[in-house]
């Protein structure tokens, strides 16, 4: 959640994220930070590399949890969720990261300690995501890990 907060404060987004509006912000702080326009040597030319590169991570970032996003990615995220197997699940802070049987990755945010440790504890843990998490949490898709044949 503290991802997500700060890359809602570097956008200046309040509310839910409308796509228009991120693209519109996310081009003028492109204009106003793009490290081409600092000599290099110059005190502020670093510090543009950074926040370029901070702008460029918080766009995709908040592009992929969205509304629109998820809606138009949601037959795809039903399927995944309802014929896929769990492989493999993770928290670190308040992140969990589930790796299906297709090859897809899911974060969920603000998943807490007490509900990954049930997780962990359940006899089913698919039958546990799908009650518990699924549809409870914050989500995006990470990228599709490189299958190599």
């Amino acid at each position: 959640m503290k991802r997500i907060n700060e890359y809602k404060k570097l956008f200046s987004i309040e509310q839910e994220i409308d796509l228009k509006d991120l693209k519109k912000k996310y081009r003028n702080l492109v204009k106003e930070w793009h490290p081409d326009k600092f000599q290099e040597g110059d005190d502020l030319f670093e510090e543009a590399e950074l926040k370029s590169t901070q702008i460029i991570d918080g766009y995709h970032f908040l592009i992929s949890i969205a509304p629109e996003t998820k809606e138009t990615n949601l037959p795809e995220y039903s399927e995944t969720i309802s014929t896929c197997r769990i492989l493999d699940f993770d928290l670190k802070g308040q992140v969990l990261k589930i790796d299906f049987s297709n090859g897809d990755s899911y974060e969920y945010f603000g998943v807490s300690k007490k509900v990954f440790q049930k997780l962990i504890n359940s006899d089913i843990p698919v039958r546990f995501a799908k009650r518990n998490i699924y549809d409870s949490f914050l989500y995006r898709k990470m990228k599709k890990a490189a299958v190599l044949a």
